[in-house]
């Protein structure tokens, strides 16, 4: 199946705040580009009011109420585009409530917000999107609101960025990669981080991924590939300031292998002001056919 097939409905993660207004403009130009439905998906969490004396349940209905009251406006607003969507309020935590709903809509893509680079929003949002990310049936991109402000925001035309890794999402994540910088008429940038023992021998692995995964510098999509040593995310990072990709891909394992209760994900969610496309195992492997649509500018 295509990603084009694929991405039928995307579900986003909405807040009353404004703290989506970035995922919500990729989530558009991605339904826009695929001619996708989205379903607008508020999380009144019981657990934010365990400690409320009066009745939790009165408190809740009436969020709720407000909450589908903002999504329905929000809808308005998106047919006008031509965009159709809908409201699902439900009372769960955010990331048990995303993945449900996407399960329910068979969602090729969940759209998240996480609160930018300053205090500890990060950090929260950054382990809520990790934790929906290793639970989610679809891949999961992650926009921080601070998305296009300072030194890092993407430049008008920037690249798609695949962070290569070796686990058992990587296919789906250079397929995912190829079709959205296919689509989006943007170059494909891979960054590949040596091993030790790659970087002892020398060894250049450029060349023997790109043809394991049937990626050609001849073909529709212009290709480079970038190799780094040392840390991962450091590397990321590093090749995100010099190059002010308009996205970051990644394939990302269901169980961390790092040490401790986070591993990579978590660290790019939290610092990356690059919007993060976390694809798992699972997720529908995209084929590398022609993508006609053009992206608006990142």
């Amino acid at each position: 199946m295509s990603f084009r097939d694929g991405l039928k409905t995307i579900v986003l993660a909405t807040e009353l705040d404004g703290q989506q207004e970035g995922a919500l403009e990729y989530a558009r130009k991605l339904a826009r580009a695929y001619a996708a439905r989205m379903v607008l998906a508020y999380s009144v969490d019981p657990l934010d009011f365990a400690a409320v004396d009066a009745a939790p349940g009165q408190v809740l209905d009436g969020l709720s109420q407000k909450a589908r009251a903002a999504l329905d406006n929000m809808a308005r607003e998106l047919l006008r585009e031509g965009i159709h969507s809908h409201a699902e309020v439900r009372q769960a935590t955010v990331a048990q409530m995303l993945a449900d709903v996407a399960q329910q809509y068979d969602a090729g893509l969940i759209v998240i917000g996480t609160k930018g680079k300053d205090g500890a929003g990060p950090l929260v949002v950054g382990a809520i999107a990790e934790q929906l990310v290793r639970i989610a049936p679809c891949p999961v991109l992650a926009v921080a609101a601070d998305w296009n402000a300072g030194a890092h925001r993407p430049q008008p035309g920037g690249p798609v960025l695949l962070a290569m890794e070796r686990n058992d999402a990587a296919p789906a994540a250079v397929a995912t990669a190829y079709s959205l910088a296919e689509t989006f008429k943007r170059p494909l940038l891979i960054l590949h981080v040596r091993t030790a023992a790659e970087a002892s021998a020398f060894l250049n692995p450029c060349k023997t991924r790109l043809e394991e995964f049937g990626l050609r510098p001849t073909g529709q999509v212009p290709l480079r590939c970038i190799v780094k040593d040392g840390d991962t995310v450091h590397s990321i990072m590093s090749v995100i300031e010099t190059h002010h990709p308009a996205i970051l891909v990644v394939g990302v394992k269901r169980t961390s292998g790092a040490p401790g209760p986070h591993g990579t994900a978590f660290a790019l969610l939290a610092r990356s002001r690059v919007p993060v496309l976390c694809v798992p195992p699972e997720a529908r492997h995209v084929s590398l056919t022609h993508e006609s649509e053009t992206l608006a500018q990142a």
